[in-house]
């Protein structure tokens, strides 16, 4: 069960990286790909947060997020000058795939399937 404080810094690292992917997105994996932040989770020591991303028009969604991994650096630096008069430390971050969308397309393709 996370406390309050991490679900404010979960919010924020959310909100706020949001605005350094449409920033910095464009020169890291290109125009065409559109990455989508669902959801943050930070550990209760604050120095691990999980960041959850919806990866859209690529069939290879390992790929951008290796190049995100490889530009992890300068992705850090960018949301680190957004947030750091609100947190003390800047945490580790870690990408995973958020497969939801996917999974609601299929499911959502099954659906249409049976009506006709």
């Amino acid at each position: 069960m996370d406390s309050i404080r991490q679900k404010q810094v979960s919010e924020l690292l959310r909100r706020q990286f949001s605005y350094v992917l449409a920033a910095e997105g464009a020169y890291i994996y290109g125009n065409s790909v559109l990455v989508t932040i669902t959801s943050v989770s930070i550990s209760p020591d604050f120095s691990l947060a999980k960041v959850y991303l919806s990866i859209f028009n690529t069939d290879n969604k390992q790929a951008v997020i290796l190049e995100m991994e490889e530009h992890y650096a300068r992705l850090k630096q960018a949301l680190h000058q957004r947030i750091k008069k609100q947190i003390r430390t800047m945490p580790e971050m870690k990408f995973y795939i958020d497969d939801m969308m996917d999974e609601v397309y299929k499911v959502d393709a099954l659906f249409k399937k049976f009506e006709k």
